[in-house]
């Protein structure tokens, strides 16, 4: 069973995420990065449509990587659209990311948590261009002297099986 934090560690890790989603949101890619951990794993997979008998039993289907990064993947994928030559982002995405639902709780290492939410990022471009994604993420979040904070892993599990969007440039 997990052990939920208390309160205090919650609103604060909250915050951290709430901070890192407007740094997307306002293109901040270079402060977001700053976010991150070294060792950051950031993934996401497929969703595949299982049976009720199946998910009863605990059974998932086999799925595969969209994204599986770490952050010199990141940092490249940054600096592309910086360039301005990523053409899926002329003109850019306008993109608003809502978390809710989080569940803060410890993990075998001091000062590392998990972080489960639900989401919803809302992308829009040009003028009748609009994507919803919505799923579940699981965020490993690291507390560093100072009360800093560092985003050490991030897995996306989306609900669409699936992805109707032309491409996935933005970040999650």
């Amino acid at each position: 069973m997990s052990h939920f934090v208390s309160l205090e560690l919650h609103h604060r890790i909250s915050q951290f995420l709430f901070e890192e989603a407007r740094l997307l949101d306002d293109w901040q890619f270079r402060d977001w990065l700053t976010q991150l951990d070294d060792d950051i794993r950031y993934t996401m997979r497929t969703t595949v449509n299982a049976q009720t008998r199946d998910r009863r039993k605990g059974v998932q289907p086999p799925t595969t990587w969209i994204f599986n990064d770490n952050k010199d993947q990141l940092e490249r994928r940054i600096a592309r659209l910086e360039t301005g030559m990523a053409w899926a982002e002329e003109p850019p995405s306008r993109t608003r990311h809502l978390i809710s639902n989080l569940q803060v709780s410890e993990t075998d290492q001091p000062d590392v948590f998990t972080v489960r939410l639900n989401y919803l990022l809302s992308r829009a471009q040009k003028e009748r261009d609009e994507t919803f994604y919505v799923g579940t993420r699981v965020d490993k979040v690291r507390r560093l002297p100072g009360d800093e904070w560092r985003l050490l892993a991030r897995e996306i599990v989306l609900d669409q099986a699936v992805i109707s969007s032309h491409n996935l440039s933005v970040l999650f």
